[in-house]
């Protein structure tokens, strides 16, 4: 055999040998690409809102403002009454019907699971007085929706806790919690507190657990405070904090 027969035959092997390695080489390279995708990061879970007030009422208001922060029950309800605050105290004002309770809620858009604490301030009372937290509630003309839970300045065995669902119309309203005995009676300096996460309602004396309910009637609204109807003496409250969130707990 010749020595060019043995160079033709080289080179046709070559030529074979050639697009085989030059698709062997891109395929490789689509493997890369497809690892490098494969390997992004996961996608991280939002974080969860949370909105927060608090006050100790610093100001001298008829009614309560605080620069917007608040809505009145009578200046927006107009069925019901204002809350007004000297500084470092915030009393009711109560409208001129039966159950037309004093309110006060926070403005704006608040996440679904709430709390609201206050400070009690009792000084001389009678009859009925109540300092009342609200949950997921909202204020329109002739309208007062949401939860009320009111803690009695009664002395003693005359003292309750109530948990109220309001349903809109003045004095329309469904209790959800009506529990009496000298526990709930509340004074100066003790701290209430109240919580709705999901359609769990908790009330809350000086830390300990004094009532439980569940509604699902409503699903938004803003948190805040108001007092009972009627004239029930000299009595309010000293400081408010109210928090909110979208996730599962506080």
């Amino acid at each position: 055999m010749s020595t060019n027969r043995i160079e033709d035959s080289i080179c046709g092997v070559w030529r074979r040998l050639l697009p085989a390695t030059a698709l062997l080489a891109l395929l490789a390279g689509c493997a890369n690409k497809q690892s490098t995708t494969a390997s992004a990061p996961p996608v991280r879970a939002p974080v969860p809102h949370v909105a927060h007030y608090a006050t100790r009422f610093t100001q001298a208001e008829d009614p309560i403002s605080e620069g917007g922060r608040w809505v009145g029950g009578k200046t927006v309800g107009l069925d019901w009454g204002n809350v007004s605050t000297t500084p470092g105290y915030a009393i009711g004002v109560a409208g001129p019907r039966s159950f037309a309770d004093s309110v006060a809620l926070l403005s704006g858009d608040w996440p679904i699971n709430q709390s609201v604490e206050t400070t009690v301030d009792r000084r001389k009372v009678s009859h009925y007085p109540e300092v009342s937290l609200r949950l997921r509630s909202s204020l329109a003309k002739h309208n007062c929706d949401g939860y009320e839970i009111s803690f009695s300045l009664k002395d003693e065995d005359a003292a309750y806790l109530i948990i109220v669902r309001w349903n809109g119309p003045l004095a329309d309203f469904t209790y959800l919690v009506n529990a009496h005995g000298n526990q709930y009676a509340v004074k100066t300096g003790d701290v209430v507190k109240a919580t709705i996460i999901g359609n769990e309602i908790k009330a809350y004396k000086n830390g300990a657990l004094m009532g439980t309910a569940r509604d699902n009637k409503y699903i938004h609204g803003a948190p805040g405070f108001g007092f009972n109807e009627g004239e029930n003496g000299d009595y309010g409250i000293s400081s408010l904090s109210a928090t909110a969130t979208d996730a599962a707990t506080f």
